[in-house]
Parts: structure tokens; C-alpha cells; sequence
């Protein structure tokens, strides 16, 4: 009896090393020697200093930049939009009425709805543009979005509106594996190089 403990606790103990220690210390090494740009975080940096990452959205209100999907992480409990910590969904079905209540500041589609078309925004208004991702965080908006907000942009800035969408072209990321998802523009991204210009 006292045999098989021993023999139970030394797998126990190696078991621990085995799956604690030494295959974390494998899979992040060796993402990180492959992948090590997404191993790291996928950060972008300027200026010598990391400003975000292009897989968690940021906030942007101004006229001159390009705004994100609502976030949904500060009514999750966050102490901000896009907070990582209170990643989730608002958990709101479709047909809720707090969506589209006409409150101030307590229908995410309605008063996304408001801020758009009080921005300049016309036609009809791109889904993602107006309720937020399952987390919260989604740092890309569909390219409809992206164009429907592209003369708000043109006008701040001074630019033409041809030059904006050119820039939403580039900017542009495919299907994944070519038939999943939609394209797709990566908000940080895209308004970082329109600092650029």
C-alpha cells in the first residue's frame, strides 16, 4: 500500500512539472520563436512607445478618425470602453427594448444611431456600426462601415474623399481562408495611417 502512494505521488509531482512548467515553457518559446509578433500581443507601437494592440478595439470619437463597434465592456462592470478585464457581450437579445430606448445614454443601438447620423452619416447604417461584438473588444469594423463613415472623415481632415477611400482599400483585410468572415478594416490601424498622411 504504502508502495503504490509513493509510486501515485511521484507521478502526481511529475505530472505537475510535465504540465505546469515545462509545456507552457514549450508552446510560448516556440510561438513565440514562429509567431512573435502575435505571441507578443500583436502591439503597435509608434513613436517608440506601444499605443494598443490590433486585437482589442480603442475608443475614437473625434470627426477626423474612423469610430470602432460600440463596446459593451463598461456596462459589463469595466472602468472604460474596450476594457479587456470586463470582456463580454451586453447579453441583450434583438427584440430588447433597451436597445432602441429612447433614454440618453441607455440604447446602445439608438443612441449609436444618433451619434452617426448627428456625425453626417446617411443611408443605411451598417449593423456592426450600431451594436457591439459577443466581447466588447472587436478592433475591426466591416468595410460598409468603414465607407460610411469615410466623407465625415474627408470633410474633418481636408481630405479628398477619393484619397480616404483609397486608404480603406489598402487597409482592407480578406475573407479568413478566403471564404470566412467578411472583410474587414482594423479601426487602430486604419486611423493610425490616416495620421500618417
Amino acid at each position: 500500500m504504502k508502495r503504490e502512494i509513493k509510486r501515485a505521488l511521484l507521478l502526481l509531482v511529475i505530472l505537475l512539472v510535465l504540465l505546469t512548467v515545462i509545456y507552457p515553457a514549450v508552446v510560448t518559446l516556440a510561438g513565440r520563436a514562429v509567431f512573435p509578433d502575435k505571441a507578443g500581443g500583436s502591439l503597435i507601437e509608434k513613436n517608440g512607445s506601444v499605443i494598443g494592440s490590433s486585437l482589442i478595439g480603442q475608443p475614437f470619437s473625434g470627426p477626423e478618425y474612423f469610430w470602432p463597434r460600440p463596446s459593451a465592456t463598461a456596462a459589463n462592470g469595466g472602468s472604460m470602453p474596450y476594457d479587456p478585464l470586463a470582456s463580454g457581450g451586453s447579453n441583450l437579445g434583438p427584440t430588447n427594448p433597451k436597445l432602441v430606448s429612447p433614454d440618453p445614454g441607455t440604447g446602445e443601438v439608438s443612441g449609436a444611431s444618433k451619434a452617426l447620423r448627428d456625425s453626417g452619416v446617411t443611408g443605411p447604417l451598417p449593423i456592426d456600426l450600431v451594436t457591439s461584438s459577443a466581447s466588447g473588444l472587436d478592433p475591426d469594423i466591416t468595410v460598409e462601415a468603414a465607407r460610411a463613415q469615410a466623407a465625415r472623415v474627408a470633410a474633418a481632415r481636408g481630405l479628398p474623399l477619393a484619397r480616404i477611400e483609397q486608404l480603406i482599400d489598402a487597409r482592407t483585410q480578406g475573407r479568413w481562408l478566403g471564404f470566412m468572415g467578411t472583410e474587414r478594416v482594423n479601426v487602430l490601424e486604419l486611423n493610425l495611417a490616416l495620421d500618417k498622411l
